[in-house]
């Protein structure tokens, strides 16, 4: 996020950081697999998007609604390193920022994945289908989380935090869901919006 946010340019990123990156992602992808996720949806099948918003392919597939909620994820990874070592007086390590944002992304598929998450997003939003991502799902939401991560480091703010009310309004319209409502009806579900929801499904 250039604009005035962040200090001087760190070093651009090895081909080596670009290696451990993607160890790191496959690391989750095979604890993903021992958690007994599957390979790609259970229906046998591969698409490039999904756009249904709460059906048996939702969360199975390369990319869905729900992958722009990634996108700023990185946006928000990106802002948030940035902010810290601002604050410490230092250069952003850029491949240090980026594998912390990789591991927090992992961590949270990891736990989105696990039985009591499933059954919480199940019991208080309208995504009554949900029934966890495929391994396919998952790292490609971290690539997703990669790609916002980037688009931070080489954008100005202001058309980082444009494209991302861009894209919690695109969803919030097309699919009546987006980052904000998941994590609130996660946290605080009020019957409201799951109704409001759950009358477009």
């Amino acid at each position: 996020m250039r604009s005035g946010l962040s200090l001087p340019a760190p070093a651009p990123l090895r081909v080596f950081d670009g290696l451990i990156a993607l160890l790191v992602i496959a690391a989750f992808a095979l604890a993903l697999m021992a958690m007994g996720r599957p390979a790609i949806c259970v229906c046998g099948h591969v698409e490039l998007w999904h756009g249904a918003a709460n059906d048996a392919g939702t969360s199975q597939h390369v990319s869905d609604w729900y992958s722009l909620s990634h996108v700023i994820h990185g946006f928000l990874f990106y802002g948030g390193a940035v902010l810290v070592w601002r604050r410490l007086g230092k250069p952003l390590p850029l491949a240090a920022a980026l594998f912390l944002a990789i591991a927090i992304e992992g961590g949270w598929e990891l736990v989105e994945n696990s039985p009591a998450v499933i059954e919480r997003y199940r019991a208080t939003t309208a995504s009554n289908a949900y029934a966890g991502d495929s391994v396919l799902n998952s790292v490609t939401d971290i690539g997703f989380m990669v790609v916002g991560f980037w688009l931070a480091r080489v954008s100005p703010t202001w058309l980082i935090v444009t494209a991302a009310v861009a894209m919690e309004l695109l969803a919030l319209y097309v699919i009546r869901d987006n980052l904000t409502l998941n994590v609130l009806m996660i946290v605080w579900p009020l019957d409201a919006i799951r109704d409001w929801q759950a009358a477009a499904r």
